[in-house]
């Protein structure tokens, strides 16, 4: 690792929504400068103006690429230099726009490895989502983390969607990404029901689904009844919860998260985080944001980066085969001396 502060980029969102509000707001703390070198992607005109409708102090360095980016300040990248016309509390279809610009300039520079970490101020959800999305969404709070199998689904689709396979990827998924993003050695998680009672969805997909992640070594636990589940805090027992679709997971989360929730990708490369709520058109403009979910946000994506570095560095450099038995295909270290060659040894001395 170079020897730099964690680069952070932050999208601005929705322009008519609170995103400008909370990443300024958790930047007046000079502290947070102390963790990292944030770089928002977003418009130095827009950003004026939320500035000074809000009368935030937080001082900013414009920058046209994320190269000339300087630790010890925070940077706003230009995304683009067209005039935007800010309207607090009013989705328009030119602040979506210049939402998307800010994230397009932002993947671009992820792919070129410009930064580090991507943390996401909230937009307007997309109308077409991605309703068989290979990653697993996690919601993360100071008690709860909860994966989603399935996201976006009319509740109608929801038993169709899920199977053995579903279950056994989502959870293999969760599993890797609380060891490696959480450094939870042996994870245990929960894994909730689709049916109040038990149904044909438990006997046959759910039960052995759980029965299949024994076999691979992964700690699942259940089916277990949401309602009873949440009722009786079972969550505190669990370094995770596995939810069988999105208001089975979402409602008790935001009921219980409420100090901050953050949402995450599980099983992409990439470390992307946001936070767990929308673009708030109703208090935009008005000063009264809440920035506590983005701060969470950026502290999640920072604990994520290190704990990869801290889960990879012994896997880079693996002790070497000290042997290669025959027949055998894999890549195994063997550690042990062989019985004959032990015996060797002790003939010559």
């Amino acid at each position: 690792m170079e020897d730099r502060k964690i680069r952070v980029a932050i999208t601005h969102g929705d322009t008519n929504g609170i995103g400008y509000e909370v990443i300024l707001r958790v930047f007046e703390s000079p502290e947070m400068l102390e963790l990292c070198t944030p770089i928002i992607y977003g418009s130095p005109k827009v950003a004026a103006y939320h500035r000074k409708a809000m009368d935030l102090q937080t001082p900013y360095t414009i920058i046209n690429n994320a190269e000339e980016a300087k630790e010890d300040r925070v940077n706003l990248l230009s995304t683009f230099d067209d005039e935007v016309k800010v309207d607090f509390g009013q989705p328009t279809p030119e602040s979506a726009e210049a939402a998307r610009k800010a994230m397009n300039r932002a993947k671009e520079d992820m792919q070129k490895g410009l930064f580090d970490v991507l943390v996401m101020a909230p937009v307007v959800p997309n109308r077409n989502p991605v309703k068989d999305d290979k990653a697993l969404t996690v919601m993360i709070s100071n008690i709860v983390r909860i994966g989603l199998v399935t996201t976006h689904l009319p509740i109608k689709e929801v038993a169709q969607a899920i199977t053995i396979d579903k279950i056994v990827g989502k959870a293999t998924i969760f599993h890797q990404s609380l060891r490696r993003d959480f450094r939870i050695s042996n994870p245990r998680f929960a894994v909730l029901a689709l049916n109040p009672q038990e149904g044909a969805e438990e006997k046959e997909i759910i039960i052995p689904a759980i029965e299949e992640l024994e076999k691979q070594h992964v700690q699942a636990f259940g089916p277990y009844a949401a309602d009873e589940f949440f009722g009786q805090s079972l969550y505190l027992y669990f370094d995770g919860v596995l939810a069988m679709y999105d208001d089975q997971g979402v409602v008790p989360f935001k009921t219980l998260a409420q100090e901050y929730g953050v949402k995450m990708k599980a099983g992409i490369t990439a470390i992307c985080t946001t936070p767990d709520h929308g673009p708030a058109f109703d208090i935009a403009g008005k000063g009264i944001a809440d920035e506590q979910s983005m701060r969470q946000a950026i502290f999640t994506a920072i604990d994520m980066y290190r704990h990869r570095l801290d889960y990879d560095e012994p896997l880079a450099n693996p002790l070497p085969k000290l042997f290669h038995e025959k027949r055998e295909d894999g890549d195994k270290a063997r550690f042990a001396i062989r019985a004959k060659d032990q015996f060797k040894k002790s003939d010559e001395k």
